[in-house]
């Protein structure tokens, strides 16, 4: 043997443990080969009615029954209790204007209830015309004049606002109207020119109720609520 014959018998030598490293030996453990029927093999199977599926194969469908959502029970918590016509009120003002918020209204009441009242003693007509709608302004002016005519001087102060409640609450066309009781402490007394004392007293802590409502048209731009109706309770 010549020195090529023995470099091509070591070259297929070592060809041949390459492949065997490689591809390894059969040992009777393999795995089959890959069936390529099996697709044909699946389908008839989701053919067949009795075969039953492989849990977590197929994802659950969602439920065809309706739910009906639930209305948050505590909504006008501190308001309104859940159902009464005064919660109703309050859903049908919030539909017009999704912004409202009844505890910043009843803060912003209080403090219009105390510059109203304030301002018809004092005979401020500006005061009043920004805060009243026209209906009431003009009850209050006719008021207001009649103590003009007689020469007469009111003087309130304001002891303390004890409770200020939303009691009722709707919606006609786009305007929303809520009612609010007011329970006040004040003092308050009307004087002629000579200073007499013609209504009140100066030293009388009175207690009053009153009951104004409130209007704001939900399309205009203007925040401002205005007394649309004032009466009192005892």
């Amino acid at each position: 043997m010549d020195i090529y014959t023995i470099i091509f018998l070591a070259l297929a030598v070592f060809i041949f443990l390459r492949l065997r490293s490689v591809l390894g030996q059969r040992t009777g453990s393999e795995r089959p080969p890959y069936d390529r029927a099996a697709p044909n093999v699946v389908q008839r199977g989701q053919d067949n009615n009795n075969v039953v599926p492989i849990p977590g194969s197929v994802i659950d469908q969602p439920t065809t029954a309706r739910v009906e959502p639930s209305e948050p029970t505590d909504r006008w918590k501190g308001i309104a209790d859940p159902g009464t016509p005064l919660a109703q009120g309050l859903d049908a003002v919030v539909a017009q204007d999704s912004s409202f918020d009844p505890r910043h209204f009843l803060s912003g009441a209080r403090s219009a209830y105390e510059m109203i009242v304030l301002a018809f003693a004092n005979g401020d007509r500006r005061a009043l015309k920004d805060l009243l709608s026209t209906e009431v302004y003009e009850s209050f002016e006719a008021a207001i004049k009649d103590r003009e005519k007689h020469e007469q001087k009111t003087e309130t102060r304001f002891v303390s606002i004890d409770k200020a409640e939303i009691v009722s609450a709707e919606t006609r066309d786009r305007t929303a109207q809520l009612t609010v009781r007011f329970v006040s402490q004040m003092i308050s007394v009307t004087r002629d020119k000579a200073g007499t004392i013609v209504d009140g007293s100066p030293d009388k802590v009175a207690d009053i109720t009153d009951v104004w409502t409130f209007a704001r048209d939900s399309t205009s731009r203007d925040p401002n609520w205005k007394l649309v109706g004032t009466g009192s309770a005892h």
